[in-house]
């Protein structure tokens, strides 16, 4: 078991407590999950709450297990203070790009922390780019690939509205983690030109497909 940052564990912990009692509280997780409609009436603390919230244990242990395994990378890198900015930006620009494209759906709602956990997650690739990541826990892939993969698949999920999935949130999540991690490491520019530009590319993608009016 590897050690784990006291930031990290803070998170967890926040995320498992407000989590297990929206499970049990369905008014609490009403009045505090992503919702457009509580949003524009002025509710903003959604924006953020909703990520401490999920929408069942699989779903938790899924999010939590991933920032797990990817928080301690960042933490190494980047310090505990930029690696929390991280998170905290990642989650945001989630929630706001989500509300960006659903901001005329009055009934869209989502939660979880999963904006917050793919900035940590592209941060780490970014850094340890050749790390196998195992899908399925058994199929190894480089961590680039992964990465370069799900970003172009949460684009055709958003297009195509796949499955019950905040795609906009994982997006904006990813495109926080990037940036910043290159802003906080300008040196990967030149350590690691190849993977910042293979994890720009879908990046770049949603920008013209939204300019074109196909997302």
């Amino acid at each position: 078991m590897q050690n784990i940052d006291i930031a990290t564990l803070i998170i967890i912990a926040a995320n498992v407590i407000i989590s297990l009692k929206g499970f049990k509280d369905y008014a609490f997780f009403e009045k505090y999950k992503f919702n457009i409609a509580g949003i524009r009436r002025g509710e903003q603390i959604r924006m953020f709450s909703s990520a401490f919230l999920h929408a069942d244990f699989n779903h938790l242990l899924f999010n939590m297990l991933t920032l797990y395994f990817f928080a301690g990378v960042v933490i190494d890198e980047l310090g505990v203070a930029l690696f929390v900015l991280l998170y905290l930006a990642s989650l945001l620009v989630g929630n706001l790009l989500s509300f960006y494209f659903h901001k005329e759906e009055y009934h869209y709602s989502a939660v979880g922390a999963s904006g917050a956990v793919m900035g940590i997650l592209y941060a780490a690739i970014l850094f340890i780019p050749d790390q196998n990541l195992y899908l399925f826990f058994m199929l190894p892939i480089p961590a680039w690939l992964f990465g370069l993969a799900y970003l172009l698949y949460s684009i055709y999920g958003m297009k195509n509205k796949v499955g019950n999935i905040g795609h906009d949130a994982h997006l904006g999540g990813a495109i926080a983690g990037y940036v910043l991690t290159i802003v906080f490491a300008p040196d990967l520019l030149q350590n690691s030109l190849w993977i910042v530009l293979v994890l720009a590319f879908p990046i770049v993608l949603l920008f013209i497909l939204h300019k074109l009016g196909k997302i």
